[in-house]
């Protein structure tokens, strides 16, 4: 799967203009969890990075997409769905043959099981376990961004054009993927400081959770915020940080605990 992504390994490029949470908020994310994990982890993550951090190349694989050689690795980075899907039907879509693909990913679900499974395979080399490592510090986060779990028929809000402070020229996705996160003005380690305070019993419980469950929550989140821009006209003031801030410092907490859970587990074992 990742072989080709090999070669880009060492690759410096500008960022790709749209990164769900942005910048901060993916640094943000792998800063969490990088609190969170085991000393087996921490050890093991730290070998394979060498140089490198998990916050700084938590928007790697955003970077990679600016090469055309690897703009097919763009729809891992999210999945669209139809809309008011119970949980049943929800997981049932995630499972169709004609989405679900392990030998050529298509979304972001297909990717991170993937990568997962490419990270624990000991038959991959090391530049292929590096590879499935970045991806998977970067996919945790986008999944947890709730219009990267969105609904198919407006491409995950990118078709939706809303005014966000006076600019009309943006979309709901925009606006959830950069602006509402770099709103409080925090670096990604004040982020990260901030936004840490999961109790044990949280950190447990969503560390447990299946993948799909993070999923789900993410699309059941895309009710309100649809909802937001269904508004005429629709005008995205200073109220709308109050609104939201709060689901938005929930996820990318949830992605980072998230994501220590799955590196634990998978260099624990």
């Amino acid at each position: 799967m990742f072989k080709k992504s090999v070669a880009l390994l060492a690759l410096l490029c500008a960022p790709f203009s749209l990164l769900a949470w942005g910048v901060m908020g993916h640094r943000a994310v792998a800063k969490i969890a990088e609190n969170h994990l085991s000393s087996t982890a921490k050890r093991e993550v730290a070998r394979m990075l060498g140089h490198e951090t998990m916050p700084l190349v938590s928007t790697w694989a955003d970077e990679l997409r600016s090469d055309p050689l690897f703009r097919d690795t763009a729809p891992w980075h999210y999945l669209n769905v139809a809309t008011g899907l119970d949980f049943a039907a929800f997981v049932k879509q995630l499972n169709d043959p004609a989405l679900a693909a392990p030998a050529a990913p298509t979304n972001a679900y297909t990717a991170l099981l993937q990568a997962r499974r490419d990270l624990k395979d000991p038959k991959k080399t090391a530049e292929e376990k590096l590879v499935a490592l970045k991806f998977i510090v970067h996919l945790v986060g986008d999944v947890h961004q709730p219009l990267h779990v969105g609904h198919a028929e407006d491409k995950g809000g990118n078709s939706i054009m809303v005014n966000w402070r006076a600019k009309d020229d943006t979309n709901l996705h925009s606006v959830w993927d950069t602006a509402l996160v770099e709103y409080p003005g925090f670096t990604y380690s004040e982020m990260a400081t901030a936004y840490d305070h999961a109790t044990p019993a949280q950190i447990k419980q969503w560390q447990k959770d299946d993948m799909t469950t993070w999923l789900f929550e993410s699309y059941q989140l895309c009710t309100p915020i649809y909802a937001s821009a269904a508004v005429s006209p629709t005008k995205f003031d200073w109220h709308f940080y109050p609104t939201f801030g709060p689901t938005v410092e929930q996820q990318v907490l949830k992605a980072g605990i998230r994501l220590a859970g799955v590196l634990n587990e998978v260099f624990d074992k």
